[in-house]
């Protein structure tokens, strides 16, 4: 690959070594500062003794390395001093917090959810981002970006996953810079009189005024949530069920403002811009303006991941066809990868970020190889073929990493695109226009109902695609060493079909090797594995027991649990394993040596049994003190179906009797292997 001899791509590729180190190694800053002193001093030595020898290449990647760890740890808000996640008291006891609201988020059945910032805790100034969740009818209205709120309550840590094989949601907001929420009551929260109005707080009143103008001319709703994530990239208010119907019809990702979004604007805004004659200052303005449009959208965007991604790399597009140079796409797209990645290091761990750039790249290096496989005359043919080679193209770069993320596949994502296109094309040009003149208060009809007309449509081919759920294949187990070999047999196997030759041949049946140990690894670690789990399941019961591929399910509800059931469906297909019986429990179990007693609401128990461990259901009526001094259990373990207030006594009693107590609901699934 000839872009792996670019410079900048060796440069790319160690800087992004280094924010992995940083990442999951976390030195101390100090010593990255000295290191990072150290690989410059030798970088500056070898350019000027060692210039063009390979202690000049070694000395500079050691350098970027270090520039990469020490960017990542510089924009980890966990390190910084005055971050609240230090302030130990604001967890432990209600302190009055001082916040300014950033973001609206999704609601919830019972809450309204916003990202907010946090000025100070008490009497201490303190900063970074927080989850705020408020009751929706504590004060009847939604908070508007920069209003400033204070707060009494205790910050809530992010938690692990309740169960098995889960979305680690609390870790998906770590890498967004988030590290607790707040939960408040009405009487708990005092609304300041001052907006904080910077940037955010004025394009957050221009997305609202450009919605609210849309809405007072009767857009209707369903169509307009579309609308608004299409073009504005915002998504709060499109229903579940719509986003799984995208989903199914592999068409999410236009409901992700990207680099297909960006394009579209990007031809809107040359082709309305031709009369500006092609002078020196014509074209400099012309460039300007188009730049200037581009940052504004990404801002009215959100600044997603994505959005930053497509802006960038368009921009510098547009600068080098200002310049009159042919721009070398890969060198484009190195670059907007590097000067993103110096800003913002934390996008190379969203999904987004990972799945549009890798999408992105094999639309670029693969797709042509698809379309040279055959050269169509006619014009329909020309359209068909290409936006199937795009669609194919990029499905085939993201695949393995859509199933590690996502573990299913879209098998019509090929006919939703084709189909889609031109109606999107439409949909993105007009909405653009609507958007710009709806800000100004100024909606025409005859703009407007075309736009809503055409995304109804939109709406309905999505919906019929997704009807046909048998196409789509769901629960597909993908590991990490799977995501690392299928990557290298796509990426070999394309490398041969270039140019065939015996070297690029060894490189294929390698690559296959490696394929073949990743199976074998993941089939002997799965075979070897047995466990017990206790799941958390509000007002219900669940255990598993596995050995090797086959669990069985324990369950006072064991009949109506199918595998559709989320938490039973994660832990399959994280684990390779299948569902081989269901049964009821009864009141005693034993795995691996252990004798586990379980009591149910009865709460009756044998006296002459001594069990390693207890596992409390559905709120059993039993003296706690008497049952422990009788049992004598190793560990005391309560699932979800008990009531709070009864498992905070028995903890009480655990702990006066040195016995280690373990609530699903605080600490998430009990394990035992």
């Amino acid at each position: 690959m000839k872009v792996l001899q670019f410079p900048l791509a060796r440069i790319t590729f160690g800087f992004i070594l280094g924010i992995l180190v940083a990442f999951y190694a976390k030195p101390d800053i100090n010593y990255l500062l000295g290191l990072l002193f150290l690989s410059f001093s030798l970088f500056i030595v070898s350019y000027f003794t060692h210039k063009r020898t390979i202690y000049f290449g070694i000395c500079t990647y050691l350098f970027v390395v270090c520039l990469g760890t020490i960017t990542q740890t510089v924009h980890t808000d966990s390190y910084q001093k005055n971050n609240y996640i230090h302030n130990v008291s604001a967890f432990e006891k209600p302190q009055l917090i001082t916040l300014i609201i950033r973001e609206q988020l999704k609601k919830t059945n019972f809450n309204d959810r916003y990202i907010a910032i946090i000025n100070q805790i008490g009497s201490e100034k303190n900063s970074g981002k927080i989850i705020v969740n408020l009751p929706k009818d504590s004060l009847n209205h939604t908070f508007e970006t920069g209003s400033c709120l204070q707060i009494k309550g205790v910050l809530i840590r992010n938690k692990n996953p309740d169960n098995p094989n889960q979305f680690d949601y609390g870790n998906y907001l770590e890498q967004k810079q988030i590290y607790a929420q707040l939960y408040a009551d009405t009487e708990a929260i005092t609304i300041g009189s001052v907006f904080k109005k910077d940037i955010w707080y004025y394009i957050s009143k221009l997305r609202n005024s450009i919605i609210h103008n849309l809405e007072k001319n009767n857009f209707h709703k369903k169509e307009l949530s579309v609308a608004i994530a299409l073009i504005m990239g915002q998504r709060q208010d499109i229903s579940p069920q719509i986003i799984q119907e995208y989903q199914y019809a592999g068409a999410i990702h236009i409901l992700s403002v990207s680099g297909l979004h960006v394009g579209f604007i990007l031809l809107f805004l040359t082709f309305i811009l031709k009369p500006i004659p092609n002078t020196k200052k014509g074209a400099l303005l012309k460039l300007v303006i188009i730049i200037t449009c581009l940052w504004i959208f990404a801002l009215i965007a959100g600044l997603s991941p994505s959005i930053v991604r497509s802006v960038t790399m368009f921009s510098f597009v547009a600068i080098g066809y200002h310049l009159r140079r042919s721009v070398n796409i890969y060198h484009t797209l190195l670059v907007s990868i590097l000067l993103i990645l110096l800003f913002q290091p934390s996008f190379l761990f969203d999904v987004g970020f990972q799945l549009s750039y890798v999408a992105l790249f094999f639309i670029i290096w693969f797709q042509p190889l698809l379309a040279s496989l055959w050269l169509p005359k006619q014009k329909l043919h020309k359209y068909i073929w290409g936006a199937l080679t795009v669609s194919f193209a990029a499905q085939i770069g993201t695949l393995p990493l859509s199933i590690y993320y996502f573990h299913q596949f879209p098998g019509l994502f090929f006919i939703t695109n084709l189909i889609i296109m031109p109606l999107l094309s439409f949909i993105m040009v007009v909405g653009v226009l609507v958007m710009i003149l709806a800000a100004f208060d100024y909606v025409p009809l005859l703009l407007v109902k075309p736009l809503e007309w055409s995304i109804y449509y939109l709406n309905k081919i999505i919906t019929t695609i997704a009807s046909f759920e048998e196409f789509v294949i769901h629960d597909i187990p993908l590991n990490f060493y799977f995501l690392l070999s299928s990557y290298l047999l796509i990426i070999a196997s394309i490398i041969w079909f270039k140019k065939p030759n015996f070297n690029k041949l060894i490189l294929v049946l390698i690559s296959i090797i490696a394929f073949q140990v990743s199976y074998i690894k993941t089939k002997w670690d799965v075979q070897n594995q047995n466990e017990w789990i206790v799941f958390n399941q509000k007002r219900s019961t669940m255990f598993v027991e596995r050995n090797g591929k086959n669990v069985i399910l324990y369950s006072n509800e064991s009949k109506t649990i199918s595998k559709k059931n989320s938490v039973l469906k994660s832990y399959l297909v994280g684990n390779f394993s299948n569902l081989k019986n269901k049964k009821t429990f009864k009141n005693t179990a034993y795995f691996n040596g252990n004798k586990i007693l379980i009591l149910d609401s009865l709460g009756l128990y044998p006296k002459d049994i001594r069990p390693d461990i207890v596992i409390l259901i559905q709120s059993p009526k039993i003296n706690i003190d008497r049952m422990l001094a009788i049992l004598k259990p190793k560990i005391i373990v309560a699932d979800g179906s008990n009531y709070k207030k009864i498992q905070n006594n028995w903890k009480e009693s655990c702990l006066k009797q040195k016995i280690p107590f373990h609530a699903t609901a605080e600490k998430g699934f009990f394990k035992l292997n």
